[in-house]
């Protein structure tokens, strides 16, 4: 038996074969696990949990079907899903952690975060991620009609992709003095994020030690899962 994390899946209904792969991943090595961690943009964009949009409907349900078995699964807000609220949990049977979130794996101090906050050398970027993480904001963005939603939602993508074209690789990225910082604020032996879909295992320099930073891949060209049993942590692809 393993924990299980993953994040940057990016659901959508225009990409069913990514939703598939993780209703199958679902089916299969969650139904197998001890834990399931979600850290965040499980779809492309969530604009209220009141989106009927049928292509959620089937991961929803799957999601309730390997809590009812026993399975506790645990989801943190992305860039893309930071809307996700109470009725989704209610739903599915997630429970919503915080950003970041310490945990005890196997003897080691972990801690888990979407990793967004980290990148902090895109100022322009951390100055939106306050606003939209503002519960006025949402609540404000929740009031408008359903359609609005999707629109306003479908236009902050479009400006996305046109601002990251042009940008440093390096600044979209973690800052490692922030890394640093971090694992050394919660005292962690590892940490593990995804949000820059950059899958690798660094080794972080403390000077009086060593930490590991664990990257989760995206799942646009394949699955990418961390699985974590009492052998330690194995980052893995998993082809289409």
């Amino acid at each position: 038996m393993s924990t299980l994390f993953v994040s940057d899946l990016h659901l959508e209904a225009d990409r069913p074969d990514i939703g598939e792969q993780f209703v199958n991943f679902l089916k299969t090595d969650a139904m197998e696990a001890d834990d399931l961690y979600i850290l965040g943009d499980l779809f492309e964009a969530w604009v209220g949990d009141d989106d009927p949009n049928t292509h959620y409907s089937k991961i929803k349900r799957t999601l309730r079907k390997v809590v009812d078995k026993g399975i506790p699964v645990y989801f943190m807000h992305g860039n893309r899903d930071f809307m996700i609220g109470r009725h989704f949990a209610n739903e599915t049977g997630v429970e919503i952690l915080p950003d970041p979130y310490p945990i005890q794996m196997y003897g080691q101090k972990a801690l888990l975060s979407h990793g967004d906050a980290m990148c902090t050398d895109d100022v322009q970027y951390q100055r939106v991620r306050l606003m939209t993480r503002n519960p006025d904001w949402q609540a404000s963005m929740l009031a408008k009609p359903l359609k609005e939603r999707l629109l306003i939602a479908r236009e902050a993508r479009r400006q996305s992709m046109e601002q990251t074209i042009n940008m440093s690789l390096d600044i979209m990225d973690v800052n490692k003095d922030e890394v640093v910082r971090v694992i050394r604020e919660y005292g962690v032996d590892v940490l593990v994020h995804g949000h820059t879909h950059r899958p690798d295992v660094h080794t972080v320099d403390l000077g009086n030690r060593k930490a590991k930073r664990i990257v989760l891949g995206d799942w646009y060209t394949q699955g990418s899962v961390l699985r974590w049993d009492l052998r330690g942590p194995k980052l893995q692809e998993m082809p289409r």
